[in-house]
């Protein structure tokens, strides 16, 4: 592993922290919080807060500019095992992609589990899309250029939501998923080998997947477990990105292929000494802050 993602692990292991199953849901979305608002951030010209209408109660959502005229719009969607996060928790990479991406972000605060299970982040994350689809021009943005953006179950959510986009009326120029959640548990060879991860065990990810889906018969459905389409053609070119200390490395792996072998144009950026995570500690790790400009030419590159 990576000395200094080793030391931020360390850092985090010294607070004394229960794993994620292992708390309430409330406290563990107090502590995920907590530990991943981590101050100020990249600079960017304006940070605002807003409502949109969404399928049975408004989505908050918070605007990043970067300050160039006519930017593409990336949308964004949080981690936390669509259990966990917040604006806020993910506030930091947002800030750090509007300002080396130099894209207008939408950060899409969507509905929670268990409260509200499955379908119920997805509908709000594709809400989000139309939304900023029809309306980023208001702030300046180019409607024509759109993309969506997720970290962990933000990265799933960002997987399903382009699926969604083949049957409608929405052009999508590209998906970015980093280190996504693509199935339910199972076998993989990262999951074997990294059960017992600090930051994202294999008991976590089968505890947020049962906050998730309100039936099991839903793992089938691959706008839940988006590595289950049978075929993802069609959908738009694809970034993801893994890490090597990660339960869910095999997920980004696999998914990759499957995209791949269905002639989806798809750039797979793996980070073999990196953990979970670790585009939230670019200010501390020299290596996932290269990857942070790695994916932010990329966006450039399909979006601008």
């Amino acid at each position: 592993m990576d000395p200094q993602m080793e030391t931020v692990i360390d850092e985090i292991e010294e607070m004394g922290l229960p794993n994620w199953h292992a708390m309430s849901i409330q406290c563990a979305r107090r502590i995920e919080d907590d530990v991943f608002s981590r101050g100020e951030g990249a600079t960017v010209k304006s940070v605002r807060d807003f409502e949109i209408e969404g399928k049975g109660r408004p989505i908050p959502i918070r605007v990043y500019h970067p300050g160039v005229e006519n930017p593409p719009t990336l949308v964004f969607y949080h981690g936390g095992g669509w259990t966990l996060g917040t604006l806020d928790s993910a506030d930091n990479i947002c800030r750090e992609l509007a300002s080396r991406s130099d894209c207008l972000v939408i950060s899409v605060d969507y509905r929670l589990a268990p409260d509200h299970p499955f379908p119920a982040a997805l509908n709000d994350a594709f809400s989000a899309l139309t939304w900023a689809a029809n309306h980023a021009n208001e702030f300046g943005a180019d409607p024509d250029r759109v993309g969506v953006a997720g970290t962990s179950a933000g990265g799933n959510l960002a997987a399903a939501v382009a699926l969604r986009t083949r049957e409608a009326d929405v052009s999508l120029g590209g998906q970015f998923l980093l280190y996504p959640i693509t199935d339910v548990v199972r076998g993989t060879e990262s999951y074997t080998e990294h059960a017992d991860e600090p930051l994202l065990t294999r008991r976590d990810m089968e505890w947020f997947w049962e906050q998730y889906l309100e039936d099991p018969v839903q793992k089938y459905n691959p706008l839940a477990a988006v590595g289950r389409v049978a075929d993802p053609s069609g959908v738009a070119s694809a970034v993801v990105l893994t890490a090597g200390f990660d339960v869910l490395r095999d997920d980004g792996f696999e998914y990759v292929q499957k995209l791949l072998e269905n002639d989806v144009p798809t750039t797979h950026e793996h980070y073999p000494t990196l953990a979970h995570g670790f585009l939230s500690v670019t200010d501390s790790v020299d290596e996932a802050n290269e990857a942070m400009n790695q994916l932010a030419d990329h966006i450039q590159s399909q979006l601008g």
